[in-house]
């Protein structure tokens, strides 16, 4: 008995080193994955604060050089930012309020058995994710709908994603029983209450899913801002960024052969706020993703778990 006791022990303490080397193993491991991870985001920001010929010559590698926040000044004292901001924040809130409004109730309808059709009009959502109508017809048809050079264009063609909607219906197939609305109609109530009351209060996931995909989705977008909007006072964020370092280039090459000195400000100008510019168009989204990253994670399992 007592022998029986002492190999127990024994065991216990072989298993207790081996934990404490897997974490020791795990610490280690993980903490380079997040220096992998997080060491391009600081090379960043540490890049938009140094003098570019300190960049260029890479001498910024751990610490900023010269550190001069002409860039962030540049790029803030340029009204056309100030309003692009504006724009984008618009077009995310007005993108995001769209897609809830329909992805959400049509997710719900397509997850339900008893909706006749539903296995059809799944067919045709995903095969949309396979053949599109391709640039020109699209464009037509925003042209036809009076779209063109209008903040509608930027969100409405897109506003229902097949992804998101496959991700919608998924998550109401796993998480809202059928035996729940069995039950409520017993009780008298209706689809429609049901989904209001009784739905909608328990896909806060979901709802946060589709608002960060749509969110970040529409803050990144530039080309469809480019395609369909000629009024500069609608541009969004991403596009002003874009024709600010544009512009600088075409500076560049224009004073090439005028003067070389002032070829060299304008490469200056350029380099200073090369990397201030992708701050500046990440930071809003850098600050809201860590509250919604455990939505964004679960939102990407249901997904992947069952279709």
């Amino acid at each position: 008995m007592a022998q029986n006791e002492y190999a127990f022990h024994q065991s216990k303490v072989g298993q207790t080193r081996f934990d404490k080397i897997f974490d020791i193993f795990n610490y280690v491991f993980m903490s380079v994955i997040l220096l992998i991870v997080l060491y391009p985001l600081y090379l960043i920001v540490i890049s938009s604060i140094s003098e570019p010929t300190a960049v260029n010559a890479g001498d910024v590698i751990f610490w900023p050089k010269g550190i001069t926040f002409e860039g962030y000044q540049m790029i803030f004292e340029d009204d056309s930012v100030w309003r692009g901001y504006a724009n984008s924040l618009l077009y995310a809130m007005l993108d995001v309020a769209l897609a809830l409004a329909l992805v959400i109730p049509a997710g719900y309808a397509l997850s339900r058995k008893d909706f006749v059709g539903r296995n059809v009009i799944m067919f045709f959502v995903v095969f949309t994710m396979f053949f599109t109508g391709g640039l020109i017809p699209t464009y037509l048809l925003v042209q036809d709908l009076n779209m063109i050079n209008t903040i509608w264009a930027l969100f409405v063609p897109t506003a229902v994603s097949a992804f998101n909607l496959i991700v919608a219906r998924t998550f109401f197939q796993t998480t809202i029983p059928d035996e729940l609305l069995e039950s409520a109609k017993v009780d008298g109530c209706s689809n429609t209450r049901f989904f209001l009351s009784i739905v909608l209060p328990l896909s806060a996931p979901i709802i946060a899913v589709i608002a960060l995909f749509n969110a970040v989705n529409q803050w990144n977008s530039y080309f469809p801002a480019l395609i369909y909007l000629t009024d500069q006072g609608l541009y969004p964020l991403q596009l002003v960024l874009r024709n600010i370092l544009l512009a600088n280039q075409l500076a560049q090459q224009t004073d090439a052969r005028i003067d070389p000195a002032l070829l060299a400000a304008q490469r200056h100008n350029a380099e200073l706020i090369k990397y201030a510019l992708i701050m500046v168009a990440s930071i809003p989204m850098l600050v809201l993703y860590p509250f919604l990253q455990r939505y964004f994670v679960k939102g990407m399992m249901i997904g992947s778990i069952k279709g």
